[in-house]
This record gives C-alpha cells, sequence and structure tokens, in this order.
C-alpha cells in the first residue's frame, strides 16, 4: 500500500519539490500551508508520515507537533520537522515535543526519502527472529498482532504500546507518557502510568513479548527488543 505523506509547508518552491520528490518514489502526497489547512487533511485521510515547516505564518509547527501528540487518534504517526534551525537547542525543542526526526533545510531529497523511510520502518514494529513476525502493530486497524494471533488489548493499552513502540529504545518519563498517550490527562498521575503499565506487561506476556516493555530505573519506560 502506497503512504500518505502530509506535507506543510508554506513555501510553494519547496513543497512543490517535495511533492515531486515523494510521487516519484510512490508516497501519496497531501500539501497545506497553515496549520488550519493540515488539521483538515487530518481529519479526512489515513496520514502515515507529516513532514512540519517550523516557520510558518500565525502558529508554527511546532504547535501541530503538539497537537498531533496530544490526540489518541495521531500520537503515534510520525513526525518529520524540516526547518532552517539549526542549532542543538532548537532541535532539542523540537524532540521535546513529540518529533521523530528532523531535516535541516538546505536538503538532499535522498535524505528527506532515507528519513522517512527509517521512520515508516520505526512506526510499523516488526521485529523478526528466526525468520518470523514476532510483534506488530497495525495503526489502522488498532490492533497488536503476534504471529497472527491478535493481542487483547484495552484503547489505553494500545496507545500507550504503539507509542512507546514508535519511539524504539527511546526512555520516556511518565509525565511525558502522560501527556502523549492520555488525552484527558488532568486526573492522571504517575501510579496510573505504573499501572497501565502493569496491566500491558500482563498483556504481552502470554505472547513472551513483555519484556519488550523496559524499566529506566529512576526515570521511566521504553520499548526495546533488546533483552538486558
Amino acid at each position: 500500500m502506497n503512504k500518505n505523506v502530509l506535507v506543510l509547508e508554506d513555501n510553494s518552491s519547496i513543497r512543490e519539490m517535495i511533492r515531486f520528490t515523494l510521487e516519484s518514489d510512490g508516497y501519496h502526497c497531501h500539501e497545506a500551508e497553515e496549520l488550519s489547512a493540515a488539521e483538515e487533511i487530518l481529519a479526512k485521510e489515513n496520514i502515515h508520515v507529516v513532514l512540519i515547516d517550523w516557520m510558518l505564518p500565525g502558529l508554527s509547527g511546532l504547535e501541530l507537533a503538539k497537537r498531533l501528540r496530544r490526540r489518541k487518534e495521531s500520537s503515534a504517526i510520525p513526525i518529520i520537522l524540516v526547518t532552517a534551525k539549526a542549532e542543538e537547542t532548537d532541535k532539542l525543542k523540537g524532540f521535546s515535543v513529540g518529533i521523530d526526526d528532523y531535516v535541516t533545510k538546505p536538503f538532499s531529497t535522498n535524505e528527506l526519502l532515507a528519513r522517512i523511510k527509517a521512520v515508516l520502518r520505526r512506526a510499523t514494529i516488526s521485529k523478526e527472529s528466526s525468520g518470523e513476525n514476532l510483534l506488530v502493530i497495525d495503526q489502522e486497524k488498532k490492533l497488536a498482532l503476534h504471529k497472527g494471533n491478535k493481542i487483547r488489548l484495552t484503547s489505553t493499552e494500545f496507545r500507550l504500546l504503539s507509542f512507546l513502540a514508535s519511539k524504539d529504545s527511546r526512555v520516556y518519563s511518565r509525565a511525558e507518557l502522560i501527556t502523549h498517550v492520555w488525552e484527558n490527562n488532568e486526573n492522571v498521575d504517575e501510579r496510573t502510568v505504573d499501572v497501565h503499565i502493569r496491566r500491558l506487561r500482563r498483556a504481552l506476556e502470554p505472547f513472551g513479548c513483555h519484556a519488550y516493555i523496559q524499566t529506566a530505573r529512576g526515570f521511566g519506560y521504553c520499548f526495546s527488543t533488546n533483552i538486558q
């Protein structure tokens, strides 16, 4: 299946170049010049990756990244920030709101395609052992599967697994998980995160995948198939 990419960029020349590059590589490209138009596309289309320009008229691209991460239906969509800002502090600011990767202008089309493919690989976890898929997360059907067998998860457990798995090996604090996974999080505390982590591990245990949800002592949790 061809993947749908949303490009939020106010510069028409750059947008046209990105569209041509993506379509030449088999992607479906959806374009927006500002945040509200991007949100309309996200509401109608099944978007697999979002490319966001940082500097936009009105609200910045970072604001869309924040909104995507707050909403349960879009919390796991990979986000690549495309910008002329190249300082380390700028990159850290982008990662702090939940982006997955960062492309600095000017960039080569080969680099852009490589980064898109990389975040798509991370977004749909399909780890292999002895040639068999161990764990697959189907974002479209909202299912977690082990060798084709459905893993019974609540909606919150699925979002938690999906979010952690899409950021393979990246550690998140409990506070960050509350922000990214729970849509209405005013009454959610860090103990709630621990409870859901335990429930998620119990659901994964019959399939031998519980150890993928790892604890970073003193900080939080991550998803990793590198079992310590």
